[in-house]
């Protein structure tokens, strides 16, 4: 069953009552311990800002520093979005001087070993094209596929860099968990890769992350030492880690950061 399919499938399945059922038990609970550090609900508000993203687009002033080391980039959508919402930074980062490649997966629809499939297949073709390693920029569960992508085939990878991903601490600590359990009808206990999030790949591992953030929270993003190899704070809600000059430019200085 394709992907397309199988989301179709679980729509329908969403309509039934005793799944839909399911799926709100899911994401109900008292988990006050497990969701401590979450960002508080004015921040959440806070996100509202995407909704004024593109009329700002209209008079901002950034000018996009020159990559250094221009190299291959791969960009990972989070949960929900697709490669659309990647667009603006794409376009930001190959104006830099980087070649930008879409994930290939379409819309991001939660974890699953079969995205996880497809994404080694594409990294393995971007890389045969390029003819060299590429670099990996996932936005929050983006970042988790990158890092798991990254365990995998740490030899075609220079690095990953995460941007408001929820790597580390408890899966609950964010603001996004009862609608995941929802949408995709799968707990956070039990996601579709058996893996751990927290273990760093074998390749340089950079988290950034916002104290604005209004979905993830901070500590999760930002990781523990030894679960990344470094965490570099911005000041941009979580929807801004995709358009954000802030963001946008830390990402050009990572990629052009060589490893210690």
């Amino acid at each position: 069953m394709s992907k397309i399919e199988h989301f179709l499938a679980s729509s329908r399945a969403a309509l039934n009552e005793t799944e839909l059922a399911r799926r709100i038990q899911l994401a109900s609970g008292d988990y006050r311990e497990e969701e401590k550090g979450k960002p508080s609900l004015l921040k959440f508000m806070g996100e509202a800002d995407l909704l004024i993203e593109p009329a700002r687009r209209l008079v901002r002033q950034f000018k996009v520093p020159k990559a250094k080391l221009p190299q291959t980039v791969i960009l990972f959508p989070g949960f929900g979005h697709g490669p659309s919402r990647m667009r603006y930074m794409a376009q930001l980062l190959e104006q830099a001087g980087h070649t930008v490649k879409d994930w290939g997966q379409g819309r991001n629809w939660g974890v699953a070993e079969e995205t996880l499939q497809g994404l080694e297949k594409r990294l393995v073709d971007v890389c045969d094209k390029s003819g060299g390693r590429v670099a990996l920029v996932g936005w929050s569960l983006g970042g988790l596929y990158a890092r798991e992508l990254a365990k995998v085939r740490p030899e075609m990878i220079t690095k990953v860099i995460t941007m408001g991903s929820p790597f580390s601490g408890s899966r609950r600590s964010n603001n996004i968990w009862r609608l995941y359990s929802v949408v995709t009808g799968e707990s956070v206990d039990e996601p579709g890769i058996d893996a751990d999030p927290s273990v760093k790949p074998d390749v340089e591992t950079i988290a950034l992350w916002s104290p604005l953030d209004g979905a993830i929270g901070p500590r999760s993003a930002a990781g523990k030492p030894g679960e990344r190899d470094r965490a570099v704070a911005l000041r941009c809600t979580h929807s801004g880690f995709t358009y954000d000059p802030k963001a946008i430019a830390a990402v050009i200085r990572e990629l052009d950061r060589q490893p210690k």
